[in-house]
C-alpha cells in the first residue's frame, strides 16, 4: 500500500481505542482506520506509511456488517460522541470485552496460575445515561450561524447542533435547544480560539439520575457585560422532568479550550446538586468528579467492593486517585480506616463533605501527589484499591506502592491500555492476576471501565 492511494478491504477486528484493522483485498496488508466496524467492507485512503505499519481514513462504506444496524441517533457519523451506535447493544459489549481481552492476554500469559475474566458487565440503560455533558459554542462551518453542540467527528472546530442526541435525556435535549435559540436571538458572538475574541464559550449541564436536581452553568468570557439573569428566567420558565437546583455563570478567560473559572456566580439556587450512589448521598459541585453514568458507577463500586471482600475492623485501606472518595466510602464499613488520596484539591474537599454527609467518620482524605503523598502517611495499608486517570499510574508512584509487599490489591482503569503496561510491573513484582471484570459506561461509545484483582504469589 502507497500514501495517498485509495484501497478496499475488510475490517475483520477493531481494537482499542476506535482501531479498525483492515485487510487489504489485493494484497493481504493490513491498515489501521478508525469509526468501522467488524465485518464491514470499506474503501480507505492511506494517511501514513512507516515500514509494515499503515494508518488511512474512512472514505465510505461498500458492504454492511451483518451485524449493522441503523444508528437511533440522527448525529451519529458526523458528531465525534459515539463510536458503535450502529451495532446492537450485546455486540457493543461483546466487541468491548474482546479488545480487552486481547490486551491483557499476551501479559498475563507468563504468570504461573490462570486467571478468571469474568467478561463484561452493561449499562442498565443503554440510552439517556449521562449525568454531565459539556457543549461548545461555535459554528458548523467557518463564518457560519451560531450553534451550540458538540465537536463534529475529527474537527477541532467544526461544531454539531445535537438536539437529538440520544445518550441524554429530554431535559438535556431542551435545555440545549432554548439556549442556542436564546443567544441566536440576542446576536452575542462565540469565543474564537484562534482570534481569543467573542462570549460565549460553554453550556454545562448535570442532572442528578435519582434526585433529579439539575444543574445549569453557562460559561462566557468577560468581553461583554450582558444580564444573565433573563437567561435564567427563560431556564426556569422551561417544563422539565428534573427541578432546577443550581444555574450559573462561570466566566473564564482562559485561551484553552477547557471549562473553567475565573469567576463564579449564583443565579439562581446553590453551586451545587445533590446524588445517591448505592445508599449514601453525595453533593456534586461545578467542576466535581462523578462518574458519567450514575446506574452503571454502581456496577462498577458494587464490583470493587466485592472484589475487596471483607477486610476486617482492623483493617486500613488506601483508595490512591480516590476523586471525590466514592470508593473509600463504599469501603469504610469494613474497614478500621480509609485513607484517600487525590490530587485534585476540590475533589478532596467534597469528599470530606460528602464523608460527614453520610456519618462515616474513619475516612481521611488527603489533597497532594501520590507520589508524594505515600511518604508522609504514616500507617501502612493492609489493602490498596487503586482507581488512576487514563494514563495510569506513574512509574515512581508505582515502585512505592508495590514496596508496601501487601497480599492483595484492586486496580480500576478507565484505559485498558494503561492497565496493560501497568499490570508488566505488578507481574515483575511477584504479583499475579486473579480475576478481571469489564463494566461498560459509556453504551455507544468506545470506552470501557476494567477492574482487576491482584494477588501477592
Amino acid at each position: 500500500m502507497k500514501k495517498g492511494e485509495v484501497y478496499e478491504g475488510e475490517v475483520i477486528r477493531t481494537d482499542f481505542p476506535n482501531k479498525g484493522i483492515v485487510r487489504e483485498e489485493e494484497q493481504g496488508d493490513l491498515c489501521i482506520v478508525k469509526n468501522v466496524i467488524p465485518g464491514q467492507k470499506v474503501r480507505f485512503s492511506v494517511t501514513k506509511k512507516r515500514n509494515s505499519r499503515a494508518e488511512g481514513r474512512l472514505v465510505n462504506v461498500v458492504r454492511k456488517s451483518q451485524d449493522e444496524v441503523c444508528a437511533p441517533c440522527p448525529h451519529f457519523g458526523r458528531c465525534g460522541g459515539c463510536t458503535y451506535l450502529n451495532l446492537p447493544y450485546d455486540k457493543q459489549l461483546e466487541l468491548k470485552a474482546g479488545q480487552v481481552k486481547r490486551l491483557l492476554d499476551p501479559v498475563l500469559a507468563n504468570q504461573s496460575a490462570g486467571w478468571t475474566f469474568e467478561g463484561i458487565k452493561g449499562s442498565p440503560v443503554s440510552e439517556g445515561y449521562r449525568n454531565k455533558m459539556e457543549f461548545s459554542f461555535g459554528n458548523e462551518y467557518k463564518d457560519g450561524p451560531l450553534t451550540l453542540g458538540l465537536h463534529r467527528q475529527g474537527s477541532f472546530y467544526d461544531i454539531e447542533t445535537v438536539s437529538d442526541c440520544r445518550i441524554v435525556d429530554e431535559d438535556y435535549r431542551k435545555i440545549l435547544r432554548i439556549t442556542k435559540e436564546f443567544f441566536e436571538d440576542k446576536g452575542l458572538d462565540f469565543f474564537h480560539r484562534q482570534t481569543h475574541e467573542g462570549y460565549l464559550r460553554h453550556l454545562l449541564v448535570r442532572k442528578a439520575k435519582y434526585t433529579g436536581q439539575i444543574m445549569v452553568a453557562i460559561v462566557t468570557t468577560s468581553q461583554n457585560d450582558f444580564d444573565m439573569s433573563k437567561y435564567r428566567d427563560v431556564l426556569l420558565g422551561l417544563d422539565t422532568d428534573g427541578e432546577f437546583k443550581s444555574i450559573l455563570h462561570i466566566v473564564n478567560d482562559s485561551v484553552s479550550d477547557v471549562v473553567k473559572a475565573d469567576e463564579i456566580k449564583i443565579l439562581f439556587g446553590t453551586d451545587y446538586i445533590e446524588e445517591k450512589v448505592l445508599g449514601l448521598d453525595f453533593k456534586i459541585s461545578t467542576f466535581s468528579f462523578f462518574q458519567t453514568n450514575t446506574l452503571s458507577a454502581e456496577v462498577l463500586y458494587s464490583t470493587v467492593r466485592d472484589y475487596v471482600g471483607e477486610k476486617g475492623k482492623d483493617s486500613v485501606i488506601y483508595d490512591l486517585y480516590s476523586g471525590t472518595g466514592t470508593i473509600a466510602q463504599l469501603l469504610a464499613p469494613v474497614a478500621k480506616k480509609v485513607i484517600g488520596v487525590e490530587i485534585v484539591e476540590e475533589a478532596v474537599k467534597a469528599a470530606g463533605e460528602n464523608a460527614r454527609l453520610n456519618g462515616l467518620h474513619n475516612c481521611v482524605f488527603i489533597a497532594g501527589d501520590v507520589l508524594k503523598v505515600l511518604d508522609e502517611v504514616k500507617e501502612k495499608p493492609d489493602f490498596i484499591v487503586l482507581d488512576p486517570p487514563r494514563d495510569g499510574i506513574h512509574p515512581k508512584a508505582l515502585s512505592k506502592i508495590l514496596s508496601y509487599g501487601i497480599e492483595s490489591m484492586v486496580y480500576v482503569s478507565c484505559k485498558p491500555t494503561s492497565l496493560a503496561r501497568d499490570l508488566n510491573s505488578f507481574l515483575l513484582a511477584g504479583y499475579e492476576v486473579k480475576k478481571v471484570c469489564c463494566i461498560d459506561q459509556f453504551p455507544g461509545a468506545y470506552h470501557v471501565e476494567t477492574v482487576v484483582l491482584l494477588s501477592r504469589v
